[in-house]
């Protein structure tokens, strides 16, 4: 009995290690021993036996593309330094066979940690290359940053465009856009920045121009003020002579600094 039992715990364990189990997120492929392709797809949780053939996986879900060092050019005609972005795509577990057979090898990338095959990777890759380029041609390159959300979505669409063209929109689907880096041209940056240094002292200027032209104001103010308060020393001076002449006038208060004449009778 011990003897039988030991005998199936190493069939067992034969059998098992010569299974390859499906992963979530992953579809595979059989590859026949006469290296044909099996066109069933074998689904997450399924155990396929290597013993003959072997088992292909491919990553279906969440596949990053890295779109690195790309330098497009601006509405305002100058070339962006550096534009970087990662685009996140799925695909259609039934589609997987034909994706594999029909496409050309090029267009799959391979997994950096596993031996996954990310089917369509350099295909998407250059689809987004192609996307950013054309629309990074709508923006002046100062403005980019600021229009990033913008600039994601039209993007993706242009790939989706793309895929739907060639006729693989329901195959692969894009998730995500995103822009991670956008440098305009040095030459573009210092220009900004003479510009901004500019407009702070032409400012700075006006601010001194009108200054100097309320100081202005003001002593002329000062002025007609000092015109017209002798103006009416000089009334009050007539009033007073008139007031004696006619004798109205009997007491006049003098300043102690007076140096004019006074005629007493």
């Amino acid at each position: 009995m011990n003897h039988r039992f030991g005998l199936l715990a190493i069939v067992s364990s034969i059998a098992l290690s010569g299974c390859t189990r499906i992963e979530t997120g992953e579809v595979g492929l059989r590859i026949n021993f006469d290296k044909t392709t099996d066109p069933v797809e074998r689904l997450p949780g399924s155990f396929n036996q290597t013993l003959v053939g072997r088992i292909l996986t491919f990553k279906i879900q969440d596949v990053a593309v890295g779109v690195d060092n790309m330098t497009p050019l601006a509405s305002d005609n100058s070339t962006v330094k550096d534009f970087d972005m990662t685009v996140v795509y799925n695909v259609n577990p039934s589609a997987v066979s034909e994706l594999w057979t029909t496409k050309n090898r090029t267009f799959h990338g391979m997994a950096e940690h596993n031996d996954d095959i990310l089917l369509m990777q350099n295909y998407v890759a250059l689809s987004a290359r192609n996307a950013a380029y054309k629309v990074a041609r709508g923006y002046e390159s100062l403005k980019m940053s600021d229009n990033r959300p913008l600039i994601e979505q039209q993007i993706r669409e242009n790939i989706i465009k793309t895929l739907t063209e060639e006729k693989l929109g329901d195959k692969i689907t894009v998730s995500q856009v995103q822009v991670r880096a956008i440098t305009p041209a040095d030459v573009i940056v210092n220009s900004a920045n003479e510009l901004v240094r500019a407009q702070n002292e032409l400012k700075t200027k006006e601010v001194e121009v009108q200054t100097a032209k309320k100081e202005a104001e003001r002593i002329a103010a000062l002025n007609a003020n000092a015109g017209a308060i002798g103006y009416m020393n000089a009334m009050a001076n007539l009033k007073i002579a008139e007031g004696v002449a006619s004798g109205k006038v009997q007491t006049i208060v003098v300043p102690y600094d007076f140096k004019g004449i006074v005629n007493a009778k």
